[in-house]
């Protein structure tokens, strides 16, 4: 095997949800320009549609839009996702939603969305895609789940974001959970990003970027190819020998705390 072989996902089948913007897109983008067959699911159908038709330029791309915070909708996805494919190589659950307040204004609300869809809609769909990626998966060449946590799960972050970073210490947990049961035909892994240029991370970009940068060990915000070289890493060979990691992708914010 050569070292490009390593990295090769040519061929492979991946689903990415949330992966109309931010780092949902960043790596679908990059399985398609990797040679991947890509499914794409996000909540807004038009959105979901038109990036999939601008992916399309460039390799194989389709939308399968879902709101993945209930699990009837978990459920739907992957019954389409089943009547198209035979299997499933690849699961990146990157669907998720923010919300912040102060403590004394912290309600239900608040955290019922946040917690629906960032640990309810992961633990829903890959349990529904089991079957898929049990089809695609051996010892030998695992099929691969990718959960996108934080290091705001790892970290206690500076905004009120109580139920956000609740939710992504629960995906690590859940993580390390369902790679102990789902073992030895499906490695699952999770990737907790750092600062990157998203819709959800704009606000504290424009208030605390600077400061941000400043503090950061490799002194930058991520990039879209440090987003999905890593995606890609978990999805190839070179990935194959783990299962319930969380990888820090921050420029060691969180590492070196």
């Amino acid at each position: 095997m050569t070292s490009s072989d390593l990295f090769d996902i040519a061929g492979k089948t991946a689903l990415v949800t949330g992966g109309s913007r931010g780092i949902g897109r960043m790596i679908a983008e990059g399985f398609v320009d990797a040679g991947a067959r890509v499914y794409i699911s996000s909540r807004k159908a038009q959105v979901c549609e038109e990036v999939a038709a601008e992916l399309s330029k460039k390799g194989s791309c389709v939308a399968i839009p879902a709101d993945l915070s209930t699990e009837a909708e978990c459920r739907r996805l992957a019954e389409e996702m089943a009547g198209r494919e035979d299997s499933l190589d690849i699961l990146v659950n990157n669907a998720g939603a923010t919300w912040g307040a102060p403590l004394e204004e912290f309600d239900e609300a608040a955290f019922e969305r946040v917690l629906a869809l960032n640990v309810k809609g992961v633990f829903h769909l890959t349990k529904f895609l089991v079957p898929l990626l049990r089809a695609a998966g051996t010892v030998e060449t695992p099929a691969r789940v990718i959960n996108i946590g934080s290091i705001d799960g790892i970290a206690v972050p500076t905004l009120e974001t109580y139920s956000y970073s609740s939710s992504k210490a629960a995906v690590h947990q859940l993580t390390r959970h369902l790679a102990k049961r789902l073992a030895p035909e499906i490695t699952v892994n999770a990737i907790a990003p750092g600062p990157f240029e998203s819709k959800m991370m704009a606000a504290t970009l424009e208030a605390f970027g600077e400061q941000i940068v400043a503090s950061a060990p490799l002194k930058r915000i991520g990039r879209p190819d440090d987003m999905a070289g890593a995606a890609i890493y978990l999805s190839s060979r070179a990935g194959a020998y783990l299962t319930g990691a969380v990888i820090p992708v921050d420029g060691g914010i969180a590492t070196t705390r």
